[in-house]
C-alpha cells in the first residue's frame, strides 16, 4: 500500500518534519507516483499519522510503537528556516534557569510570517507572532544576518540535531534584551550564578561582535562587578560611546552616572526607593 510504504521510508530516512518536496523525493525512491503524493499526504492527515505545521510542511504525530514525540526545537527549526533556540529556551536547555519557559523561542535572520499577521483583531496585533501548534506556542526574534552567530548544533533525540544558541550567546541576549528577560537583574544573576562555566573571552568577544554599545557596556560593568580582572574587559572599556547607557531600561532614567563605564546607574536609585 502507497500511503504505509511512504510512512515507513519517511520514518527511516528520519524525516519527522518534512517538507512536500521532501515526500516527493522519498516517493520517487520507493517507486511511488508523482502524482500520489499530494493525495497520501491528505489521506496521512485524516488519519493522523501526520499533521500539518504550515503550508508545505508535514510533521509526525501517529503513535508509532517504539518512537517518541518529535521534540518542540525540531519544530521550531523548522517552521522558520534558518533558526535557532534562544532566549528563555535556551537559557533553559542550558540549565541557567531553573524557569520553565511556556513557550518555545528561537531567533532568526528571516523576516518572519506567521498566521497573527493575517489577523486583524487588535487582540492579534497586541501579542508577539507566533505559531501556536498542538499547545505549544512558537515566538521568534528577527536579527541582523550579521547577529546570527554563537549557535551550537545540538541532538535533541535520536532523528533531529537543531541548532542552539552556545551558553556565551544566550547569556549575551539577556544583556541585550533586559526587558524580554524582566529587567537587568535576571541578567546579573544568570551571570553571577553561572561565571565559572561560561568562557568569558569569548562572551566579551561577542558582546564587541553584537554591535550594541549599551549591551556591552553593561555586560562590562557587571563582570566588573563580578570580580573579573581588567585585562580581559579592556576591549569593552575602550568602546566609544556617545552618551550614557541605562543600566536597566526597564526603570526610569534617574541614578549616578558611571563614567569609567558611560553607565547610569538607574538600578541604584531603583534599589534605594
Amino acid at each position: 500500500m502507497y500511503r504505509d510504504r511512504l510512512l515507513r521510508a519517511l520514518m527511516e530516512q528520519g524525516l519527522v518534519v518534512f517538507s512536500i518536496a521532501e515526500a516527493r523525493h522519498v516517493a520517487e525512491q520507493e517507486a511511488i507516483p508523482a502524482s500520489s503524493v499530494a493525495p497520501l499526504l491528505a489521506n496521512l492527515t485524516r488519519s493522523e499519522w501526520v499533521s500539518r505545521l504550515r503550508r508545505g510542511l508535514y510533521v509526525m504525530s501517529g503513535p508509532v510503537p517504539g518512537t517518541t514525540p518529535v521534540h518542540s526545537f525540531t519544530i521550531a527549526t523548522h517552521l522558520v528556516v534558518p533558526s535557532a533556540i534562544s532566549h528563555w529556551s535556551a537559557l533553559h536547555y542550558h540549565g541557567l534557569t531553573e524557569q520553565i519557559p511556556r513557550v518555545v523561542t528561537a531567533f532568526t535572520p528571516k523576516s518572519v510570517v506567521t498566521p497573527g499577521m493575517r489577523r486583524p483583531a487588535a487582540a492579534e496585533r497586541r501579542r508577539k507572532h507566533a505559531w501556536t501548534i498542538q499547545g505549544v506556542r512558537y515566538e521568534y526574534v528577527t536579527v541582523k544576518p550579521e547577529h546570527y552567530f554563537g549557535v551550537e548544533p545540538v541532538w535533541v533525540d535520536e532523528h533531529s540535531q537543531v541548532g542552539i544558541t552556545d551558553k556565551e550567546r544566550t547569556i549575551l541576549e539577556t544583556f541585550i534584551s533586559p526587558r524580554t528577560f524582566g529587567g537587568l537583574g535576571q541578567a546579573m544573576g544568570i551571570l553571577q550564578e553561572h561565571l565559572g562555566s561560561l568562557q568569558i573571552s569569548k562572551l566579551i568577544d561577542y558582546a564587541l561582535k553584537c554591535g550594541t554599545v549599551a549591551a556591552a557596556k553593561r555586560l562590562g560593568w557587571t563582570l566588573e562587578h563580578a570580580g573579573i580582572d581588567e585585562r580581559y574587559l579592556t576591549p569593552l572599556l575602550e568602546l566609544s560611546s556617545s552618551g550614557y547607557h541605562l543600566l536597566d531600561p526597564v526603570h526610569p532614567r534617574k541614578g549616578p552616572r558611571e563614567r569609567r563605564w558611560m553607565i547610569q546607574n538607574n538600578m541604584h536609585a531603583h534599589n534605594t526607593r
